[in-house]
């Protein structure tokens, strides 16, 4: 089946600063319930963009620490349902019971990666030290910002939606991904680069989003030592940031951008 990622829609444009009125069609980004389900279990259901869902399955496993490995996961079954779509994911025992134990009462609209925890000390539990390394510089970042619009297709049509691209030291974008939300968007470009055999650690990641933490902790757990952002970052996502070792750039725009933080020197 097709993957429809926007629909046509009937509008007027009013004019605001100058008068006039026009009728025209408009393309708006697809935005439906995702259904992600465990070994038969219902985990989750993210408000999501209906498109690379097998990637999003993939990334969602590795984001939320089902799995270490794509070779962990026995399945992924994509199929549409009433009102929205389902990802069953099938996993072994050892990797199945993880899932269930954070399964209870997991219904939000954002892979947000905290739904499901019972505390606070859950929350902020330690992250894995980033132990990759990479040489870029201000050129690299650059040269990346301006080749992202052609990286978002979908973007360009509905002004609605986030990307998420992996980009080489040179600034070079390998792979993007787009969808309604930045989390599932991270997700998705995750699970593209696990199924494709392409290592985090090798790149940058670059965020059309505000950098929140979740991002972060996304970013360090896929292993990857460098995240861009085009917005700022919250004071959460600093702190996570710095202790994992990941180098943190915000607001990153074609005339400057921010170093948050750097430990290991990945940006020259």
């Amino acid at each position: 089946m097709p993957e429809l990622r926007t629909i046509e829609l009937a509008v007027r444009r009013i004019g605001l600063a100058d008068p006039g009125d026009s009728e025209l069609r408009r393309s708006i980004a697809i935005e439906m319930p995702v259904s992600i389900e465990i070994c038969g279990i219902g985990y989750a259901v993210m408000m999501a963009t209906p498109s690379d869902l097998r990637d999003y399955a993939l990334g969602f496993a590795l984001s939320e620490g089902m799995i270490e490995r794509i070779d962990q996961i026995l399945s992924v079954d994509v199929h549409a349902v009433e009102g929205g779509m389902v990802a069953r994911i099938a996993l072994p025992a050892e990797h199945a019971d993880r899932a269930f134990d954070r399964a209870r009462l997991r219904v939000t609209e954002s892979s947000c990666g905290i739904c499901g925890m019972e505390n606070i000390a859950q929350v902020l539990r330690p992250l894995p030290e980033v132990k990759a390394r990479i040489a870029t510089d201000r050129g690299a970042i650059a040269r990346a910002l301006a080749a992202l619009h052609d990286h978002q297709p979908l973007g360009q049509a509905t002004g609605a939606v986030h990307a998420a691209a992996f980009c080489t030291p040179d600034g070079a974008i390998l792979r993007a991904r787009e969808d309604v939300g930045r989390h599932n968007a991270l997700d998705k470009l995750i699970g593209a680069l696990a199924g494709e055999g392409i290592d985090p650690g090798t790149g940058f990641i670059l965020l059309t989003a505000r950098c929140s933490y979740e991002l972060v902790e996304k970013t360090v757990r896929a292993g990857c030592p460098v995240l861009v952002t085009i917005s700022a970052p919250t004071s959460l996502a600093v702190e996570r940031a710095a202790k994992a070792g990941l180098t943190l750039v915000a607001l990153a725009r074609p005339d400057a951008a921010l170093v948050v933080c750097d430990r290991h020197g990945n940006i020259g």
